[in-house]
This record gives structure tokens, sequence and C-alpha cells, in this order.
């Protein structure tokens, strides 16, 4: 049993290995601005992250059998011999790592996602200002041009 833990830990660190290097290159289909492609890898990294809760569950399943009050792997190390526990231990701090690097990584995407989302904000109310007419008083409710008041003529209106 403790074997089928270990190899669950070594698949979940093996796609956390893979989300970075997804992390990485949607990075760098940000900075340069590519949409398009940039929705393809957030695709691929939804899909691993949802393979990686499911293996997550299928892993406090195998903890649950190993020891029923346990809810983590670190609760089973007390019950284990040295070796089986130092291995854990192990497979534990190269996963964590691997998910901070994912963190740090995801953390710098979502900056650069937000600052080019305020830039292009920016850019299209700087655009929307340039096309409003200064005067506010060039145009009517119907968008065509306003007829300003004549004082000159005693009537306005159609015959």
């Amino acid at each position: 049993m403790i074997r089928l833990i270990e190899e669950n830990l070594v698949r979940q660190n093996k796609a956390m290995l893979l989300m970075f290097f997804l992390l990485e290159e949607e990075f760098s289909r940000l900075t340069r601005l590519k949409p398009q492609s940039v929705a393809q890898v957030e695709l691929s990294i939804q899909e691993l992250m949802r393979q990686v809760a499911a293996e997550r569950m299928s892993l406090r399943r195998l903890v649950a059998q190993v020891e029923p009050s346990a809810k983590r792997v670190r609760e089973l190390q007390p019950a284990l011999s040295g070796e089986e526990a130092t291995s854990l231990d192990e497979l534990l701090a190269r996963l964590d790592e691997t998910e901070q690097r994912c963190a740090v990584q995801a953390a710098k995407n979502q900056q650069m996602a937000m600052a080019l989302f305020d830039q292009s904000k920016g850019l299209l109310s700087f655009m929307h200002d340039q096309l409003k007419p200064k005067s506010t008083t060039a145009y009517g409710r119907t968008g065509r041009f306003a007829q300003g008041i004549n004082d000159a003529r005693l009537l306005s209106g159609r015959l």
C-alpha cells in the first residue's frame, strides 16, 4: 500500500512539473501578445489541474486504507519504518518545492495578464475619449447634427 502512495506522489510531482512548464509557456505567450494561443495553454492547465485533484482524492483514499484516522500522508509517518518514512518525506519535499515554483510562476502570469488587461482598458478609454465629440451640442439625441438656435428667425419649424 505504501508503494501505491509513493507512486501517486511521483505522478503528482510529474504533473506539477508539467504544470510549471505549461505556466512558463503561458507567460511566454503573454509576453508575445498572442491571446488565442494563451487560451489554448490555459485550457491545458485547467485539465491538468482537474487530473491533479483526482490524484489527490485517490491519495486520500489510499491514506485512509493504511490508517483510517489519518487524513494526510505525514500522519502515516509514525506507523512506517524508517526507510519508508524517509522515502515519503523526500517525495513530499519534492512535491512541495514543485508546487511552490508553480505558485510563483502563476503569480507572475496573473500579474502580466492584469497588466495587459489594464493597458488594453486604458487604450480603449483613450480611443473612446478621442472619438467622442468635444462639444456636447454637436449631435442631437437621434445621432444627427443638432440644429443650432438661430436668433435671426422669428419662426422656426416646417411648413
